[in-house]
């Protein structure tokens, strides 16, 4: 994250070392699996909470864990920030579907990886990140060679300096051969929603900046919800703590605000959407987005700048994003500055 959207992180009430009263987590037994780890939710959506499944390689140390992806071979990427204290400089991690690491790259993106998707286009797998220091939005192929990358779009006429620009998340627009246009959400700069080719062609402003109906503050992440048969776009309106949905050409459709904190991004898989919320939980919707379960619920969290010794188990500090893993366990990435990347197991 950008120091301009930690101050207003901090405004909200998530300022680190603030006096807070923690309970223990409530952890459900399982007799029959023997589990030790939290598990967290119920029903058809338990899971058991592994912290840390992922960590970096030797002399590589997290900074903010921001991204997370899955290509159609299994691999996980994860995109970091980068300790300070790191002795390389890799920002994108890449690890088998078992959590066995694999290789990292991505030095360029030191101090900026932010969003990660990925998507198939004409039968190749490309990803796309988000880079908030350098303030573009970058396609690379899955080895991390660079396609093409975007700064701010002069052409839309709605930016008095490039610095106004920063980028955080995508989406994509489905097409029937696999090269749909690209949505760029513009949360750390001026909150407007962009609309590009995918070769990186600015097209058009589909959403403005603002508190009202149709208008987004912070439009931290975006998604196509397809979930109804009617692709709409979801964007995760965090500066007004709301999500909201519009058509794909920008125009509103709805509010959904119930269970809603601070939404970071989403994914969704069998009908279900799946909200990290920065406000210290992992939420999960049903297909007329009413809340199924909260898992982790850690609010209010006081922990960000923390050791991980004085972490809690079962229970989530900052999400910042989540995916859906192909077996259908979930990933989630924190904003900590030290990093942490913990795998929901479903047991159900």
């Amino acid at each position: 994250m950008t120091s301009l959207p930690r101050r207003t992180v901090l405004k909200m009430g998530l300022a680190a070392g603030a006096s807070v009263a923690f309970h223990a987590p409530r952890v459900l037994a399982d007799d029959k699996s023997g589990l030790k780890n939290p598990v967290l939710g119920s029903g058809d959506h338990k899971y058991e909470c592994i912290h840390d499944w992922l960590t970096p390689p030797e002399g590589l140390a997290w900074g903010d864990t921001h991204g997370l992806a899955q290509d159609a071979a299994g691999l996980i990427y994860v995109a970091h920030t980068v300790n300070a204290s790191s002795k390389k400089s890799e920002a994108v991690v890449v690890y088998d579907a078992s959590g066995k690491f694999q290789t990292a790259w991505g030095d360029s993106f030191r101090g900026g990886a932010h969003g990660l998707d990925i998507r198939s286009e004409a039968g190749a797998e490309f990803l796309y990140h988000c880079d908030t220091r350098r303030r573009l939005m970058v396609k690379t192929d899955l080895t991390g060679r660079v396609v093409w990358e975007q700064g701010y779009p002069k052409e839309s006429n709605v930016y008095e300096a490039a610095e106004k620009f920063c980028p955080t998340n995508v989406a994509f627009v489905p097409a029937k051969d696999g090269r749909g246009d690209v949505l760029l959400g513009d949360g750390y700069g001026s909150s407007y929603v962009h609309r590009y080719s995918c070769d990186g062609v600015y097209l058009k402003t589909i959403i403005k900046p603002g508190k009202d109906k149709g208008q987004v503050s912070c439009p931290h992440g975006l998604w196509v919800d397809e979930r109804d048969g009617t692709p709409r776009l979801a964007v995760a309106d965090r500066g007004n703590r709301r999500i909201q949905y519009f058509t794909l050409e920008g125009e509103h459709t709805g509010f959904v605000t119930d269970g809603i904190r601070m939404p970071c991004h989403f994914k969704t898989r069998n009908g279900v959407m799946l909200v990290p919320d920065l406000e210290s939980v992992v939420t999960l919707l049903d297909k007329d987005n009413k809340v199924i379960v909260h898992l982790g619920d850690g609010h209010p969290s006081g922990l960000r700048d923390k050791p991980r010794s004085e972490f809690i188990s079962g229970k989530f500090i900052h999400p910042h994003t989540a995916i859906f893993l192909a077996n259908g366990d979930i990933l989630v990435a924190e904003w900590v500055p030290i990093g942490r990347i913990t795998l929901l197991r479903h047991v159900a």
